[in-house]
């Protein structure tokens, strides 16, 4: 059976690949997830930038709904209103996502900071220095995580990114030893992506610590892009840092946004002055 369609003054496209979203709470009720799937997106990624909504502790549901509205101003009441919280771990926030119908296709990163705040509580929010302990336990949560379903692993590494109450996201300063423990986690389990957004101007001077964790993981790792004003030429660097990595065999990639950033700013926002 053939179907004739007239697409005449109309764009012909593929499904658009959203790689970066915050869809983990919507996810959990909205069938839909609009408005990508308004916009000829048929697959979405969320998880981005060390945050999310599992694994979790009961008693720590708030935090996370701040620590989201916080990084990404998600309204919290919107979140509090629309999980029902039907997991504990990485795993079970997968089969409930799962068992609401989908009108398009979604990934999730198992993100930094949920994971360092389900095994180190307070200490981890604080970002206080993880012990040997706590990388192993992240580690295999980790590990399981993408041995299950999880796409990758995010994290934050910028002081844009903070909770209602102007913590960083847990893992912004985690120390290598920490990023080792994440990166062995996807060497054993062979797959998944490591995304990370990062202070802009720093990115080149981080590019040793991305293509060491590269090498570790032996999986890619996607770094965000810009160009700022008070920053204009970085952008250049990183290009050509990234594409000496991949001349090198090394899985660096930059993800740019499809559009500029911008921001509303009103007398009641939520936007934080730095």
């Amino acid at each position: 059976m053939h179907r004739e369609i007239n697409a005449a003054d109309r764009l012909v496209t593929p499904g658009f690949v959203d790689i970066h979203t915050h869809y983990d709470g919507q996810a959990s009720w909205d069938p839909w997830l609009t408005p990508s799937s308004w916009h000829v997106v048929t697959t979405v990624v969320a998880g981005n930038c060390g945050v999310g909504f599992g694994p979790v502790h009961a008693d720590r549901h708030d935090w996370l709904i701040a620590l989201m509205g916080g990084v990404e101003d998600i309204p919290g009441s919107a979140l509090a209103e629309g999980i029902t919280w039907e997991w504990e771990t990485f795993l079970e926030f997968l089969d409930a996502v799962a068992r609401v119908p989908k009108a398009i296709d979604c990934g999730f990163l198992v993100a930094h900071g949920p994971v360092r705040g389900h095994v180190m509580g307070d200490r981890g929010a604080r970002n206080e220095i993880a012990t040997a302990d706590d990388r192993a336990q992240m580690h295999e949560i980790v590990r399981v995580a993408l041995e299950n379903g999880a796409v990758g692993v995010s994290t934050s590494r910028t002081s844009l990114h903070r909770a209602k109450d102007g913590q960083f996201v847990p893992g912004t300063f985690a120390d290598a030893a920490e990023l080792d423990a994440l990166a062995r986690a996807m060497a054993e389990a062979g797959r998944g992506v490591f995304q990370l957004a990062m202070e802009h101007p720093d990115v080149p001077a981080q590019l040793p610590l991305l293509r060491a964790f590269a090498q570790r993981s032996g999986c890619t790792v996607s770094v965000n892009l810009n160009q700022t004003d008070h920053a204009p030429t970085v952008w250049r660097e990183v290009m050509e840092g990234l594409e000496q990595a991949r001349s090198d065999g090394i899985g660096l990639v930059a993800q740019v946004a499809g559009r500029s950033v911008g921001v509303i700013e009103c007398l009641e926002g939520s936007t934080i002055r730095l």
